[in-house]
């Protein structure tokens, strides 16, 4: 036995590559604590359904070792290594009722018939389908069959659980219920979830940790509210939630404080990425965080801008300013009473803290991901 004995899935310099050149996962070192639900969050490409595969043993590393439960599984095929797996296709047997879907996974085990019905008719009390049993496939709705499919995977009682974009098929609203509803289970059992999504709002409501991947590289492992909050690399602050860069050089470093020059401006701003005096940066400063028409002196950072659009969202508006150059800045200020008085074109004030201003690596990518 090897490694971190309070994990249950251990990832250690796993590396893979399909052709030989191209890694599509680099040197990965992740662990995934007992119980938890982790979450592999990346666009397309970075990596994250790869990852599972290779947990699940559908793929092999090209390097490096993976563990459950401190034991190495290179060695084990899939179906030895009792995990439970949830499609985004549901892949459910149609010809098969609800109960023959979930019957399956037990009778390969060698389970008899009583010990099959008391499982089955428990994972469909558990995933509220009770009663629908001798129904087919195609007689259920898409969230039904969904159901069936988490079912399915826990039916057998495993206590690790992979899942790869399992709500990617359903509407938006069939989605958001059952984010809720396997979060429910997850709880309800204690089983360790590893999810594989690229819908950061899902695995901010879902996950007890996310994992976001770029490029086959962890970029940062943390709880949801740190990451939105604490990001320590520019593409996490781009990639969870909505926020505003600013680029720019550093000129003077003050303990944890920088003063970083952007678009003719001087911005004093949190340091986390290591820089000095010249160096290339990123600014990130989330729309919530900056205040409109300030009392002058309430703000360190207070600048002169100018508003382009505002758009109305029910308890928040959306305020889109040019400042630093930029066109393109947004705040997001409460609905309150009183802000009919700002128009399109009115010249405003604008501030912020330096510590809700975070300094990171040089970041040029515009795109959205």
């Amino acid at each position: 036995m090897h490694g971190n004995e309070s994990a249950h899935v251990e990832f250690e310099g796993v590396s893979k590559s399909f052709d030989g050149r191209t890694l599509v996962v680099d040197n990965l070192d992740l662990s995934v604590r007992k119980g938890e639900f982790l979450t592999m969050l990346g666009p397309s490409g970075s990596g994250k359904t790869t990852c599972l595969m290779m947990l699940a043993g559908f793929e092999t590393p090209s390097s490096g070792a993976i563990r459950i439960h401190g034991r190495s599984v290179h060695e084990s095929a899939p179906r030895k290594r009792g995990i439970g797996m949830v499609f985004q296709n549901y892949a459910l047997f149609p010809h098969m009722t609800v109960g023959g879907n979930l019957a399956f996974p037990l009778e390969v085990r060698g389970l008899d018939g009583v010990q099959c019905r008391e499982r089955v008719s428990r994972a469909l009390e558990l995933v509220r389908l009770d009663g629908l049993e001798d129904r087919k496939p195609s007689q259920l709705s898409g969230g039904q069959q969904q159901r069936v499919a988490i079912a399915r995977a826990l039916v057998f009682e495993p206590d690790l659980v992979l899942m790869d974009e399992p709500l990617g098929a359903l509407d938006r609203r069939l989605r958001e219920e059952m984010q809720y509803e396997i979060r429910r289970i997850h709880k309800s059992l204690g089983v360790t979830v590893v999810y594989v999504t690229h819908d950061q709002e899902e695995a901010m409501v879902m996950s007890d940790r996310i994992a976001v991947l770029r490029g086959g590289d962890v970029q940062q492992v943390a709880e949801p509210e740190v990451l939105y909050e604490e990001p320590e690399r520019s593409f996490v602050a781009r990639f969870i939630g909505e926020n505003n860069r600013l680029h720019g050089r550093v000129r003077r470093v003050d303990g944890d404080i920088c003063e970083v020059e952007t678009g003719g401006q001087t911005i004093c701003a949190l340091r986390v990425a290591p820089c000095g005096p010249g160096d290339a940066t990123t600014l990130s400063i989330r729309p919530e965080r900056v205040a409109i028409s300030p009392d002058s002196g309430l703000y360190t950072n207070e600048l002169d801008a100018r508003i382009e659009d505002i758009t109305f969202l029910g308890d928040h508006l959306r305020v889109r300013v040019s400042v630093c150059g930029r066109s393109d800045f947004i705040a997001k200020i409460p609905n309150i009473v009183g802000h009919g008085a700002m128009l399109v074109g009115d010249e405003v004030r604008i501030g912020w803290t330096p510590t809700d201003c975070r300094v990171l690596d040089p970041d040029t990518e515009e795109e959205t991901t």
